[in-house]
């Protein structure tokens, strides 16, 4: 059984996106082992310097990095990532568990993204979107995909 680690900078706020998580949750545990990591976001002041930014950007960034699962592929959530289809996306995490990749690991940034060292260190960059979606938010949308993906595997009628 293929195993997810999604590595997520800063905390679900919303009870309402906690429990649309723990739903997906519960659907994916006899489809994967998945395993969800929040890492505390950096502290910054309510208008901060594109110089702190990137200070912030790269302490994250160090942690998110010591986090990966040894082996794991590792595919950065970014908006300058490809984007694809759910039948495509499907396609990629089966073809890794063909390839002997049983471990994936997504990693999601906080409000400012991602730093360069973590993009630099993925072997895939993804996008959902041209559209900018709360970091909290895209997780529930990661949720769906990889239950999606796990559906469209499985033929079931879940993907229409």
């Amino acid at each position: 059984m293929q195993q997810i680690t999604v590595l997520c900078v800063g905390r679900l706020k919303e009870s309402y996106l906690a429990a649309a998580c723990a739903e997906y949750q519960k659907r994916l545990q006899t489809l994967c082992r998945l395993q969800i990591v929040e890492l505390p976001a950096a502290r910054l002041p309510d208008d901060p310097a594109p110089a702190q930014i990137q200070q912030a950007l790269e302490k994250e960034g160090a942690v998110l990095l010591e986090k990966i699962p040894p082996g794991a592929a590792v595919i950065a959530l970014c908006v300058e990532g490809r984007q694809m289809p759910s039948e495509a996306f499907s396609r990629l995490l089966q073809d890794y568990a063909t390839a002997g990749k049983d471990k994936v690991c997504f990693i999601i940034g906080g409000s400012f993204g991602l730093a360069d060292a973590v993009k630099r260190r993925a072997d895939r960059r993804l996008s959902v979107s041209e559209m900018t979606f709360p970091h909290q938010l895209f997780r529930v949308l990661l949720l769906e995909q990889i239950y999606r993906a796990k559906q469209i595997e499985r033929g079931s009628k879940y993907h229409k």
